[in-house]
């Protein structure tokens, strides 16, 4: 199979599937309902923290996070506040204890809250909720941002994986997408964090960038593999503007094209793999050593709204503007706007606004297509004849091009395929051509 044939296939606009119903089929949702989701807790039942912290000290033009640009300290004081109250409001409607296994820190840029604050929230986390021996905690850092006394606070608080934002080694391709980073800023952040501790390092990298060739995503790949991390992530670039104003800064004249990011998309895979990553599902690689490489050999990766993960917790618990929680009964997602969040808080409720109650259909389906995702492999005789046959035929268009195999009652991928994951994904999905969604390309 020759991807640059599937260009098409490349073009199409489909959800990333962190989650199945995806996040625009949410619809209204009651404090009250949720409320009644989390007091179902099970004993001792497993936990993962979610927290979004939507600030950043300035705004990269490729960003499609949500985040805001503020050096008012009153706001982000208040904001951080805001965040014991919600933890506080969520420990006391759960009717037990849950152990919490992972915490996410994410952003925006969560070093914004400065080191104090993350100290504090940390000890308010852990006054609320216990938290596993080893639990995994992990932040989401921006290397032109990284402070000492961060880094310190880190160390101290025990957090045991970091996300750095390397996205292209290239200074022009930087200045076009309006992020300034020397590369030694980024092998500096890497050594201080290794050297307080924080021994498992991420690197984000991405493709389709403006003025962004082939080569340059070799190069950053080579840089990926030189600072010794233990995962990179490889993202397309989703040039959105009419969704996310800062992109209008990038000139559309200078992205490359469908064929051109499909070649970039296949170089920083031959690239990694080359210098010994694993691939690990649509877009994710790492060392033999690390738990996601196992996980995916074992067939116990998940995913969720970070993405691909080692967490199988039964409960993401959501904190923070926007963030999305995720329990056995359904999703549900904060207040978008920053002030409306604190304000909820304040006001003594937990700030939900959006979710959604999952149908024994949705959770059939989900697993279905976090397999997918995750195995590129299912067994078709998991699923009821209906959900079955609903998808044969979409599977069978895939299966002529070459994207599927389907032997018997099992669907596999094949590798050379993996950029193409969310197609034979949405073989699956009930409502993809429902609501108003607007989805990325494909690749």
């Amino acid at each position: 199979m020759k991807l640059l044939d599937l260009s098409a296939y490349a073009q199409a606009n489909l959800p990333r599937y962190t989650s199945y119903p995806t996040a625009p089929h949410f619809g209204p949702l009651e404090e009250a309902t949720y409320r009644g989701w989390l007091s179902r807790m099970p004993p001792a039942e497993a936990l993962s923290l979610y927290v979004h912290i939507p600030f950043c000290h300035e705004l990269c033009w490729y960003c499609g996070c949500h985040t805001s640009v503020t050096r008012n300290d009153e706001r982000v004081a208040r904001y951080a506040e805001a965040l014991h109250r919600e933890a506080r409001l969520l420990a006391l409607a759960l009717p037990c204890d849950g152990i919490v296994q992972h915490l996410h820190l994410g952003g925006g840029t969560p070093s914004a809250l400065g080191a104090g604050r993350l100290s504090a929230l940390m000890g308010k986390l852990r006054a609320l909720f216990p938290f596993a021996r080893r639990a995994e905690l992990s932040i989401e850092l921006d290397p032109r941002t990284l402070t000492e006394d961060v880094v310190a606070t880190l160390a101290r608080e025990g957090f045991t994986r970091a996300s750095l934002g390397l996205q292209d080694a290239n200074p022009e391709v930087q200045e076009r997408m309006g992020r300034a980073q020397p590369v030694e800023m980024v092998r500096q952040a890497v050594g201080r964090l290794r050297a307080a501790g924080l021994a498992a390092i991420n690197l984000d990298m991405m493709y389709g960038l403006p003025g962004q060739t082939r080569a340059h995503v070799a190069e950053t790949a080579r840089l990926a593999a030189e600072l010794g991390a233990d995962r990179v992530s490889v993202f397309g670039y989703a040039h959105v503007p009419w969704m996310k104003p800062a992109q209008k800064a990038i000139q559309e004249a200078d992205l490359p094209d469908a064929a051109a990011r499909m070649e970039q998309a296949q170089e920083a895979s031959d690239s990694l793999r080359g210098a010994g990553f694993l691939p690990i599902g649509l877009d994710h690689f790492a060392r033999a050593h690390d738990p996601m490489a196992r996980a995916a050999a074992s067939g116990r990766l998940r995913r969720n709204f970070q993405g691909y993960t080692t967490d199988d917790a039964p409960m993401l618990l959501g904190l923070g503007a926007s963030s999305i929680g995720a329990v056995p009964q359904g999703y549900a997602q904060n207040i978008p706007d920053e002030r409306g969040y604190v304000a909820a808080v304040e006001a003594g409720r937990l700030p939900v606004v959006r979710g959604l109650e999952l149908t024994g259909e949705d959770i059939l389906r989900r697993t279905a297509i976090e397999r997918v995702m995750c195995d590129l492999a299912l067994d078709l005789d998991t699923l009821p004849a209906a959900i079955l046959q609903s998808a044969l035929p979409g599977l069978h268009a895939l299966e002529r091009d070459g994207l599927v195999r389907v032997a018997g009652a099992w669907l596999t991928v094949p590798d050379e395929a993996r950029p193409f994951l969310r197609h034979v994904a949405a073989c699956f999905d009930a409502r993809l051509n429902s609501g108003k969604g607007r989805h990325s390309a494909a690749v």
